[in-house]
């Protein structure tokens, strides 16, 4: 059980890895416990960002950047209706924010939603252990919460573990909602939700389309009772071996044109029959170099995944839907970080192009979905 405290900068805190290894340091946040999968972002902006993004749901965050909190919280930068990491881990907090936008200070806000955190640890020597041993379970401790590490030890690792896990209708919204157009409208697109951030509709409403955000669990009768034009797949947590797709199959059946991100094209790629691994420590941040090979150019992109496809990076592949193609891939570590179908308009990449905080680099992805619906149309 968290129990959230304000001021509690001071109070000891533990964090504690499901490997015995521990850091301790001060609560940051709220004080109490909280367990997830350790993972590591080397973002240096874009905190408020990545806190309120639903992918990050049963994750705690180790930011690799020492300074975070500088610029405060504000009520325009969110993502989504509230904080969704499960910790968030610092090195040295800002005492006291400085923008002009802030409203709050970033341990406030914490606190305020409950969100345990830890700070004054060495990220770096964490972040390094993950890089070498992987992500993993991990508790954060605080207040009462305290123990004894080998009974902290005991409970990490009685947490349930990411590889498995289906969160997709924990983040979703319960209900329709439709953001408008904005200006003329040219295009109705149904978005499944499976951890949508607000930045994605958003950007398709600048491109003249209204934009139907639905349910995880929204049928194929649900999705084409608004006829939309294209249909769009969100990113999201979890494992995308758990998504049932149904759904996404009947959509490629009907040749609508398709756009999907992150978690989107995870699903994407197991409907084409490709497989799904989960990568060592993933990719977060908002500084991979990702080259579309379908024009040659090299991006710096944002990214949230810890899974990715395994499809062949040096041929077109036959599907139950037409022949496929790798169309993007890391250059770090030539991870699969996009697809194309050849045979119909359906496309999907593995980082985030509506990432708010930057890069901007991929922002014509949206574009690319309007002139898929633009030819269908014609």
């Amino acid at each position: 059980m968290t129990i959230s405290t304000r001021g509690a900068g001071q109070a000891p805190a533990v964090l504690v890895l499901e490997d015995g290894r521990s850091f301790r340091g001060r609560a940051y946040g709220a004080v109490g416990e909280t367990f997830g999968e350790a993972v590591f972002n080397t973002g240096m902006t874009g905190y408020q960002e990545t806190l309120t993004d639903p992918s990050y749901h049963r994750q705690v965050v180790v930011m690799t950047a020492p300074h975070v909190g500088n610029t405060g919280v504000n009520d325009e930068d969110d993502e989504s209706a509230k904080i969704w990491v499960a910790g968030y881990v610092v090195r040295d907090p800002a005492r006291i924010p400085s923008n002009w936008r802030s409203q709050r200070s970033l341990d406030d806000e914490l606190a305020q939603q409950g969100v345990v955190g830890i700070s004054g640890i060495d990220t770096r020597a964490l972040t390094r252990h993950l890089r070498e041993r992987g992500a993993m379970r991990v508790g954060i401790f605080s207040g009462e919460a305290l123990a004894d590490e080998a009974t902290l030890l005991e409970r990490v690792k009685q947490a349930p573990q990411m590889k498995g896990a289906d969160l997709s209708a924990e983040v979703a919204t319960k209900e329709t909602y439709v953001v408008p157009a904005i200006g003329e409208k040219r295009f109705t697109v149904a978005a499944i939700d499976l951890g949508i951030k607000g930045m994605t509709p958003a950007l398709m409403a600048e491109r003249g389309i209204e934009v139907h955000v639905m349910p995880a669990t929204a049928t194929a009768e649900d999705l084409y009772a608004v006829s939309p034009d294209g249909v769009f797949l969100s990113n999201g947590p979890g494992d995308p071996a758990t998504v049932d797709l149904t759904v996404i199959k009947e959509v490629l059946g009907r040749k609508t044109p398709l756009f999907g991100i992150c978690f989107g094209n995870q699903i994407l790629g197991r409907a084409l029959g490709f497989g799904t691994y989960k990568l060592k420590y993933g990719h977060r941040g908002i500084n991979q170099p990702v080259q579309d090979r379908t024009t040659g150019k090299v991006e710096v992109t944002a990214h949230n995944h810890g899974f990715a496809v395994d499809a062949p990076l040096d041929k077109v592949s036959d599907t139950p839907y037409g022949r496929a193609e790798v169309s993007h891939v890391c250059l770090n570590d030539n991870v699969v970080e996009g697809l194309h179908l050849l045979d119909q308009p359906a496309f999907s990449v593995q980082y985030h192009p509506e990432a708010a905080a930057g890069p901007h680099d991929a922002a014509y992805l949206f574009d690319r979905f309007v002139s898929l619906m633009e030819g269908q149309r014609a």
